[in-house]
């Protein structure tokens, strides 16, 4: 806990996990309706809210995957108390939380400079892509399957490679969002017909639907993965954030008549991970990497 002039910053209780991200869609972030489930079971502790007289008026978590990488998100204050340093103290506490380990964050391009001077590096920016209509890509496929026919060690181990950490105790919530589904993508061609070589996630947002992640080892298995998660929109528009820097996932959402509405900067404290990021498609969310 940390104090000044009235302002407290402290762990948040669970109920204040929904607060933060009510906050984070008013800023138009537009994070899953069940989101805070998933978050807060991984990491309690990893979320700091900032209370002045007892009232909560800013936040920021800092969420620990092992002991080797962080990731910071939900870095909010409210407008009415910004310029008054809160901000500045909630960041330090959560740099003092993630202490040596590499550290990641999705920051909006307008603070990109800010990250800069505080040791952040630009590794690419995320571009959010809208589709009005989730109905107009579905098509049923038979390579498409159920994810839960696979076990959440073995989702853990399809993507080694696609982040910068292990992290299967999250998965174990987020591949069973409600209101969504999570798919996987299995090659005909390859000798072992039951090999994952894709999954997705979708689930149910402030406004319409959110894919994360969307893995895939060919962009075939990506288009039929986002035909399969847009389908299951039933018309309401269908988000998802894409790293530029993976052209063939740019053109996909192109083709699928997407259109941009809102971009991240992919950025990290000590250095670039090693990713296989002509795989990512679709980043898992920006809150938690």
């Amino acid at each position: 806990m940390d104090s000044r002039d009235g302002f407290i910053i402290r762990s948040m209780k669970r109920q204040e996990l929904d607060l933060a991200l009510g906050w984070a869609a008013g800023e138009g972030w537009n994070p899953g309706l069940h989101d805070a489930d998933a978050f807060y079971d991984f990491d309690p502790g990893g979320y700091l809210v900032g209370l002045l007289s007892g009232v909560p008026v800013g936040c920021i978590s800092a969420v620990a995957y092992g002991s080797k990488f962080g990731f910071l998100g939900l870095y909010i204050v409210k407008p009415e108390h910004r310029g008054k340093g809160f901000g500045t103290e909630l960041w330090h506490q959560a740099m003092r939380r993630l202490g040596s380990r590499n550290v990641g964050l999705d920051g909006v391009v307008g603070r990109q400079r800010n990250y800069e001077r505080k040791g952040f590096v630009l590794a690419h920016r995320n571009i959010r892509y809208e589709l009005a209509g989730g109905e107009k890509m579905a098509m049923p496929d038979n390579n498409v399957v159920d994810l839960r026919q696979y076990s959440i060690g073995a989702v853990a181990e399809y993507e080694k490679g696609l982040f910068p950490a292990t992290r299967a105790r999250f998965l174990e919530k987020w591949l069973n969002p409600p209101q969504g589904i999570a798919l996987g993508y299995v090659d005909d061609d390859d000798d072992s017909s039951d090999k994952l070589a894709g999954y997705g996630v979708i689930r149910k947002c402030a406004r319409g639907f959110k894919i994360g992640p969307l893995f895939a080892d060919t962009q075939r298995g990506a288009r039929k993965l986002l035909s399969g998660l847009a389908g299951h929109a039933a018309g309401e528009p269908v988000y998802i954030d894409i790293p530029e820097a993976n052209r063939a996932a740019v053109d996909l959402a192109k083709e699928a008549g997407m259109n941009k509405v809102f971009e991240t900067a992919r950025m990290y404290n000590a250095s670039k991970p090693d990713l296989d990021i002509s795989r990512i498609y679709g980043m898992t969310t920006l809150e938690l990497g």
